[in-house]
């Protein structure tokens, strides 16, 4: 990319032939009551220590996915997901954090499956990572390159934790990031207004109705 290329700002509408959709672990294992993170969970934990996140979910996030996902594939952007998700079913390759925390999703099991609300379409990519950021564990940089990607558009969960670290790493690895507040959740609301604040500077921000918007006005 010649200098007189290179964006001077974030702040770049999406040019939809080298855009993508990433959704960051949506999946039964993390959205679901009983998913595997949430199963041996007691019943007033999750209406206590979890209610937000599961509010949000029905509520917020998961309406703003597929209203994301069904204006994406309208534009002819790629759509992809990421998933928890061992490469074995023992779960010896994961990383040590997840090894650490107890993250244990076996290849192939219901746990790993995205939900059906934003289910991949048949010919849409789907990356098991076995660590928080997706550039750390998939080849998914070698995958966009060939895509001709260069701007994307994160969204999914949770907010603070493995959507920040895609945020910070794409950033890094030259990509133009777009996060979607209001497509994305975390364990309170705390947590996701403070996730928000500190990936100021790696991204920009653009809720729903104004990235679709946007879309639109791009075909």
């Amino acid at each position: 990319m010649s200098t007189a290329e290179r964006p001077t700002t974030r702040d770049v509408p999406l040019k939809p032939t080298e855009s993508a959709l990433l959704f960051i672990d949506v999946q039964n294992f993390c959205v679901r009551r009983n998913g595997g993170e949430f199963k041996d969970v007691p019943g007033a934990e999750i209406a206590g220590k979890y209610g937000h996140y599961f509010d949000r979910l029905k509520s917020v996030a998961i309406p703003n996915m597929q209203r994301l996902q069904t204006a994406f594939r309208a534009a002819g952007i790629e759509v992809l997901y990421t998933t928890i998700e061992n490469l074995t079913k023992d779960g010896r390759d994961r990383g040590l954090n997840y090894k650490i925390v107890g993250f244990n999703v076996p290849r192939g099991s219901w746990d790993a499956k995205v939900i059906d609300e934003i289910a991949p379409g048949d010919d849409e990519i789907v990356l098991p990572k076995s660590s928080s950021s997706v550039f750390v564990s998939t080849n998914i940089d070698y995958l966009l390159r060939n895509l001709g990607v260069k701007q994307l558009v994160l969204a999914g969960l949770v907010t603070d934790e493995c959507v920040e670290s895609a945020v910070r790493d794409a950033c890094d690895l030259g990509y133009l990031v777009t996060l979607v507040p209001d497509a994305c959740a975390t364990y309170s609301q705390e947590r996701h207004d403070n996730s928000l604040r500190v990936t100021e500077g790696y991204c920009r921000q653009v809720y729903t109705n104004a990235l679709i918007e946007e879309v639109g006005a791009a075909c």
